[in-house]
């Protein structure tokens, strides 16, 4: 018999709130909060928020799906690169073991890394999606198929061994592959494309003993109200004022991972 931890569930609000109202910072706020705050092991932090960010997200597929905002020819072309991916690198890390104290070091620097990334993509999201365009500008009619599937291979290594980096870091480098679709579309698609990845990642975590089954239902309890209430309380004056937060935030915590 599972019990609800209400310290953790309160971390799912709060996680949830903000997710709702940025659209970003599930697993980057989530699984450093776990590691800083709570002093879980990183290997079980990214285990357990990855089966977390599966059924959270599944919530906001069924969202986008009805209303038409997913473009389901970019979600099959990112899974065929993350899925295949998230399976290698978990085989990796099953052979390497557990809990090697090289492994839990690994894990941290990529979440550092990872989170730093996901702060600049936030930030200067527009910027960078301008100078790619720029740049790209004599081949944006070529079907950036490759590139898709090569996106999604390097989020199935980063989203299994951090859980960071199908957010904003896959949005950006989607909006620049895909310049003239619509930024719903975009989120949604991406969206939709975390879930079947998360999964495979989550339920790789589970079966090496990675995942806090009590700590997950005690999120998932805090978590899906708080995005149901931040998005409905959303808008885009708050969004300008939490987007740099959030950068900041995740700059900090990236940089005391990574000490």
């Amino acid at each position: 018999m599972f019990s609800i931890e209400p310290l953790y569930s309160f971390a799912g609000l709060l996680v949830g709130l903000l997710v709702g109202l940025t659209g970003v910072g599930g697993g980057s706020l989530m699984t450093p909060l776990l590691v800083l705050l709570f002093n879980f092991h990183p290997s079980t932090a990214v285990g357990t928020d990855l089966l977390y960010a599966s059924i959270t997200k599944s919530v906001g597929t069924a969202v986008h799906g009805a209303r038409a905002t997913v473009d389901w020819q970019i979600v099959r072309r990112l899974a065929s690169g993350s899925v295949p991916a998230a399976l290698l690198t978990l085989s990796a890390l099953y052979l390497v073991g557990k809990p090697a104290p090289d492994v839990e070091i690994t894990i941290k620097i990529l979440l550092g890394v990872t989170l730093i990334l996901t702060a600049i993509a936030i930030l200067f999201q527009a910027r960078i999606v301008a100078f790619a365009q720029q740049k790209l500008g004599g081949v944006r009619d070529i079907r950036p198929r490759a590139s898709t599937i090569a996106l999604g291979a390097v989020l199935g290594v980063l989203v299994s061994m951090t859980s960071v980096g199908a957010g904003a870091i896959g949005v950006t480098a989607l909006l620049i592959l895909y310049p003239k679709l619509p930024m719903g579309r975009i989120v949604g698609s991406d969206i939709a494309h975390a879930v079947p990845l998360t999964l495979v990642a989550g339920l790789g975590h589970l079966l090496q003993g990675n995942v806090n089954l009590v700590l997950l239902l005690s999120l998932l309890a805090g978590s899906i109200p708080g995005i149901i209430i931040g998005s409905l309380v959303g808008s885009r004056a708050p969004d300008r004022i939490l987007r740099p937060a959030l950068a900041l935030t995740l700059t900090v915590v990236g940089s005391t991972l990574l000490r």
